[in-house]
């Protein structure tokens, strides 16, 4: 097979994991790696990389055409915390890009395209406990507006154009990999690089603001295995709910104290607290357990061992 795989955004968080993580599966040869500047030398340097404005749409088509490819992964936006700063430049970054991806797959110059929603599409109308698939949604942010609305062009694209795009509304996403790009669940990355760096951190959301959360492997799994599913499995072409754990700033920190006896952590809630109440606590995601056999596998201690063996590692410490 001669057709790639595109990442838009891959110096991203998610982005840059995902694609290592296809290179792994494919071969590097295989997945095309994009982004709008060289800000990831790691993605840069490790296989076929190219400049590309995801807001663009003769940028996306000259590297789509280049490259012969098939798949695209639409990885790059612009967060809910950085999102509120620059409410223009997040909307417009946000779905110029989709438009031009969905436009690639109507014209078929592509064949399969994902495109990551987010828990930011519900609002505080929405059930917070054990939220459904189909249910209220009035989003309070910029970055959920433009998730709501690119779902909708999801499911009309597929609908009027049989545009085979696939989406999941990503939960906050922890990693020891990268470093969080703007988002309001950032605190659950953040907490663990303060603990180990310091003993001590501050936390901009309340100590009891559950929210749901997720092990980036476990994101990046389920994001492969939707695109690997047969198309007749996919029956929401919207977006799934997906979900593995749902904690709180205090309950990471009882986490982190079994090997940080001493993390001290201040509470000092910021405007990213009122988007975090607009948010749900838990998710139900049974839908996608069922279509597409979606199953997490990180707990909050699992998620706490490997981030403070892997960071005890990068900054020298011994805690494991």
């Amino acid at each position: 097979m001669d057709s790639k795989i595109l990442i838009i955004g891959a110096c991203g968080q998610i982005g840059s994991e995902l694609t290592f993580r296809l290179r792994q599966l494919y071969g590097d040869d295989k997945v095309v790696a994009s982004d709008i500047s060289y800000s990831n030398l790691d993605i840069v340097n490790s296989g076929i990389f190219e400049i590309v404005d995801a807001m663009d749409y003769s940028s996306v088509k000259t590297c789509v055409e280049k490259f012969n490819i098939d798949t695209v992964y639409l990885m790059a936006a612009m967060l809910s915390a950085t999102g509120e700063k620059y409410p223009m430049k997040a909307w417009d970054l946000n779905m110029n890009s989709l438009f031009n991806v969905l436009n690639l797959a109507k014209s078929r110059f592509i064949k399969k395209v994902f495109w990551p929603s987010s828990i930011a599409v519900f609002g505080p109308s929405t059930p917070t406990q054990y939220t459904p698939q189909y249910t209220t949604m009035e989003p309070t942010t910029v970055y959920g507006i433009t998730k709501q609305v690119g779902e909708r062009w999801c499911e009309y694209y597929h609908s009027k154009y049989d545009v085979d795009v696939r989406s999941i509304r990503y939960p906050g996403i922890i990693s020891w990999k990268t470093l969080p790009g703007g988002g309001t669940t950032d605190y659950a990355v953040e907490i663990y690089h303060e603990a180990i760096k310091y003993g001590v951190y501050e936390c901009f959301l309340k100590p009891d603001s559950e929210l749901p959360m997720m092990f980036m492997d476990d994101a990046i799994k389920a994001t492969i295995d939707i695109m690997n599913a047969k198309a007749e499995a996919i029956k929401i072409r919207s977006s799934y709910n997906l979900a593995a754990i749902s904690f709180s700033p205090e309950e990471i920190v009882t986490s982190i104290r079994k090997y940080i006896p001493d993390f001290k952590v201040a509470y000092k809630p910021d405007y990213r607290q009122d988007i975090a109440n607009s948010w749900p606590k838990s998710i139900n995601d049974s839908y996608a357990r069922q279509d597409w056999k979606w199953k997490h596998r990180f707990s909050l201690d699992a998620i706490t061992e490997e981030m403070i063996f892997q960071l005890s590692k990068k900054y020298n410490k011994s805690y494991i």
